[in-house]
């Protein structure tokens, strides 16, 4: 997804939008390579606190997924009433790295998600108040 405008970011700090393609932000050991997401103030596989930032990137392959069928509770804020609420796809995507991030997806059809596709990054609006700018996550869509 090309980005012509900021939007507002539930966790900008997990983002990079520079070049207007967003890439998830997380962070590599120094003394391992061991990558994390989000990012980490210390390395679970060699104990350093030595911590670099690391552009997890943008593309991955889906691991795992489900379709999230009912309004989940707090602290969940989608804005929507119960009744509003359309399910929608979630989803481990594993990237070149092998951090698997859990995330929203873009499709809630089970006919069209299949462990071992091809996954971009894209922002999507997960709430939306009336008469509030709508409040974008990130997402990760079928290649």
């Amino acid at each position: 997804m090309k980005l012509d405008t900021p939007k507002k970011l539930a966790c900008p700090e997990l983002l990079d939008l520079a070049g207007g393609r967003p890439a998830l932000l997380g962070s590599r050991c120094r003394a391992c390579g061991e990558v994390y997401f989000p990012a980490s103030h210390g390395c679970t596989r060699c104990c350093t606190t030595d911590m670099e930032s690391y552009r997890v990137g943008s593309e991955g392959k889906l691991w795992s997924w489900t379709i999230q069928g009912f309004q989940p509770k707090a602290p969940y804020n989608g804005g929507e009433s119960e009744a509003d609420f359309k399910p929608y796809g979630v989803g481990y995507v594993e990237m070149p790295s092998g951090v698997k991030v859990e995330s929203r997806l873009t499709v809630a059809d089970p006919a069209l998600l299949a462990i071992g596709m091809p996954m971009i990054l894209t922002l999507q609006a997960y709430r939306q108040v009336p008469g509030e700018e709508p409040v974008y996550t990130y997402a990760f869509a079928p290649a």
